[in-house]
């Protein structure tokens, strides 16, 4: 990875997010975490997901709220159901979105993994400019960091099985990693 960059995408809005931390020493980032997320759960657009990211969440804004306006939580990157990028924690910083987590054996996936959250739900299909930017991401971030392949790209629900669900049955998984290949 180019550090000079300090992890920023060029074509990510930038809105940093204070929920993160350093990675720990020596822990090379290895793995690539696909997410989805709305707020209010099922509608789309608004800023209540930045909100959450930046801990001003009002939990009168929605009934749904209150359960999760105290959560410290925040990916790396968010792809809009338009196909914008928002970069909210520099990819070689820690990002908080995965929680109690374990890859192939390996535990606290935040340490060394990317997460990338679609603004979607697990049964309603993503849009095609949602596919299209996160294959370019994708492929920047392959190219960052050499370790993450196709193979060690995965779900938030196979790292979390029985505590998350996401990105869920309508994330064409065959679509995207075949468009990974095709480049």
């Amino acid at each position: 990875m180019r550090r000079e960059d300090g992890g920023l995408l060029a074509d990510a809005r930038q809105c940093l997010s204070p929920n993160h931390d350093q990675r720990p020493d020596a822990c090379p980032v290895d793995l690539l975490v696909i997410h989805n997320i709305s707020l209010p759960p099922n509608r789309f657009g608004g800023n209540w997901i930045e909100d959450l990211f930046l801990n001003r969440l009002d939990p009168k804004a929605d009934d749904y709220f209150p359960r999760i306006c105290d959560m410290k939580v925040s990916a790396h990157l968010l792809i809009r159901r338009d196909g914008e990028l928002v970069q909210y924690v520099p990819l070689d910083l820690r990002a908080w979105h995965a929680g109690n987590s374990c890859f192939r054996g390996r535990e606290r996936c935040n340490d060394y993994s990317i997460g990338i959250e679609l603004e979607g739900a697990d049964d309603l299909a993503y849009t095609d400019a949602q596919y299209r930017i996160l294959q370019k991401v994708t492929l920047e971030i392959m190219v960052r960091y050499r370790a993450i392949t196709p193979e060690r790209i995965t779900g938030h629900s196979d790292i979390a099985p029985g505590r998350k669900t996401d990105p869920g049955p309508a994330f064409d998984w065959p679509r995207y990693l075949g468009s990974l290949h095709k480049v």
